[in-house]
């Protein structure tokens, strides 16, 4: 089996994918329809939100061939917050704080328990 076709990373980049289309549909009305009536927001962000769960419940179960439920919920927590950072930073012109950096650090000691053999 090739690296390109190994579960785990087929997993990570569908869920990576997936979780873009999340963060906008949770977050990027905040910028672009903060004038417009709630429902309008919730109806296209319910629409961006389909194309991730097309990507979503694939990926998950791809991933659960080769990983147990607790750690493909890790992964997606760890996609998560790489997806967000720079989200937040670069397109919604948040600052940089340092406690994404301590976020980053307790998923770190996540993984490690939830990896471990």
């Amino acid at each position: 089996m090739g690296l390109i076709s190994h579960p785990l990373l087929v997993t990570a980049l569908m869920l990576a994918v997936s979780n873009l289309f999340m963060t906008f549909a949770w977050y990027g009305h905040l910028k672009n329809l903060a004038a417009s009536p709630w429902y309008i927001a919730a109806l296209i962000s319910w629409g961006i939100a389909l194309f991730e769960y097309l990507l979503q419940v694939p990926a998950n179960r791809i991933g659960y061939t080769a990983l147990s439920l607790g750690q493909l919920k890790i992964l997606q927590e760890v996609i998560t917050l790489l997806v967000f950072v720079p989200f937040a930073v670069l397109y919604m012109s948040q600052p940089l704080k340092w406690d994404y950096l301590y976020a980053a650090l307790c998923l770190m000691g996540a993984v490690y328990f939830i990896f471990r053999v």
